[in-house]
């Protein structure tokens, strides 16, 4: 699993069959200290998140195997939205609102 902050969607009207329905994300890398990294990934959002918030999600064979991902061509998928995290005993992110 990894850290991420979703930054954006991709629309897609023309996509394969198996991906219909499926809300596609882009989702920004994060340290574990809470710093935005340089990386991207598009991701199938398999739990509702929206823009801003920070998310976890997998890659790789790990991006099928959430219900909404089985048996479909997906690489990444968003599986959780992040609460807070700490590192040692420190606070690295707490959800606002």
């Amino acid at each position: 699993m990894l850290i991420g902050k979703v930054v954006g969607a991709v629309v897609s009207t023309a996509k394969d069959e198996k991906m219909q329905s499926l809300r596609l994300m882009v989702v920004r890398t994060m340290t574990v200290d809470g710093q935005e990294g340089s990386g991207y990934v598009v991701a199938v959002d398999a739990v509702g998140s929206g823009v801003g918030e920070v998310v976890l999600y997998a890659s790789g064979s790990s991006a099928r195997q959430t219900i909404l991902t089985d048996k479909r061509p997906v690489d990444a998928v968003i599986m959780a939205i992040v609460d807070t995290w700490d590192v040692d005993g420190q606070v690295q992110y707490q959800k606002s609102g």
